[in-house]
């Protein structure tokens, strides 16, 4: 693994073989040994040095997966070891970041040792990592799954939305707004078929308004506040806690307009059976202490 990451990232057999601390001979018999154990080339010569054909792309890329799992599981055994540390994998919603963020701080002023990776994505997508074992657990919502008696859930919170703008943004000081107001303007919506955008065509049908020409997709939050700041003319629906934070910190401004939340109730998923190590049991815990709930680890059996 360590020789196919090489080997794509110097693109040279002789770069390659001294950066993982071995011969020249030894990386191409070691090459040809992986080729001959895949039965097909994974690298095309060129003048100026090999770069992977299609199958090798591909292998190098799982290459890279694998050796990150490994250097987290290092990781994780000398935490375990030593009685502190470890790492986590966990995805959430947008909505939950505010709450997902102020958990971590929590958790790692009492274990600074641990090592956190955080996926960012629509609830979909996180079942899906969840699904190939990537991720822990996530904050989202099982209910979008294909396979809702794959996944174990425990209630957190309801989500409401709001619509922001730019401060600048023309109606930004204006009360009692209604849906038609905005039908001037240009929207950022979640992708198709989500239930942040769902709620929002909702209201749009029920209020007899046409649906919403050219809006920009996306599913990021930092694309969306970015767009946002450049374009004073733009509005999106993010969730309120979202919102909160970016007017509390003179970011954005929320319009005075009401757009209920179909989404329903987001929370805790993991893998139904799953086992989580005590590092993902203590940032649940911290993340029901800011929902004013206790969490203990039978509440997956209830």
């Amino acid at each position: 693994m360590q020789l196919l990451i090489a080997l794509d990232d110097h693109g040279s057999i002789h770069k390659a073989a001294h950066v993982i601390n071995i011969s020249q001979p030894g990386a191409t018999k070691s090459l040809h040994e992986i080729e001959d154990t895949l039965d097909t080339q994974l690298f095309e010569r060129k003048p100026k040095g090999i770069e992977p054909n299609e199958v090798g792309r591909c292998v190098i890329r799982y290459a890279r997966l694998v050796y990150s799992d490994l250097a987290h599981m290092r990781e994780e055994i000398v935490g375990i070891m030593q009685g502190h540390g470890g790492h986590l994998a966990i995805g959430t919603t947008m909505g939950a970041v505010p709450s997902m963020t102020k958990a971590i701080h929590n958790l790692r002023s009492v274990q600074p040792a641990i090592s956190i990776e955080i996926f960012e994505d629509t609830s979909a997508n996180l079942l899906k990592l969840l699904d190939k074992g990537r991720i822990d657990f996530a904050i989202c919502r099982s209910s979008v799954g294909q396979k809702i008696a794959a996944y174990d859930s425990i209630e957190l919170s309801e989500e409401p939305l709001a619509v922001v703008a730019n401060k600048a943004h023309p109606l930004s000081n204006t009360s009692f707004l209604q849906l038609k107001d905005l039908s001037n303007y240009s929207w950022i919506v979640y992708p198709s078929n989500m239930p942040m955008r769902q709620s929002l065509e909702y209201e749009i049908n029920k209020a007899g308004l046409e649906i919403i020409q050219h809006p920009i997709e996306t599913s990021s939050t930092f694309t969306t506040l970015m767009l946002l700041h450049q374009d004073p003319t733009l509005v999106a629906v993010i969730p309120e806690e979202v919102a909160k934070f970016c007017v509390s910190t003179n970011i954005l401004s929320q319009l005075d307009v009401c757009i209920p939340s179909l989404m329903g109730p987001y929370g805790v998923v993991r893998r139904s059976g799953a086992h989580l190590s005590s590092g993902a049991h203590l940032l649940i815990k911290e993340l029901f202490k800011i929902f004013g709930q206790n969490y203990i680890v039978k509440s997956w059996d209830d």
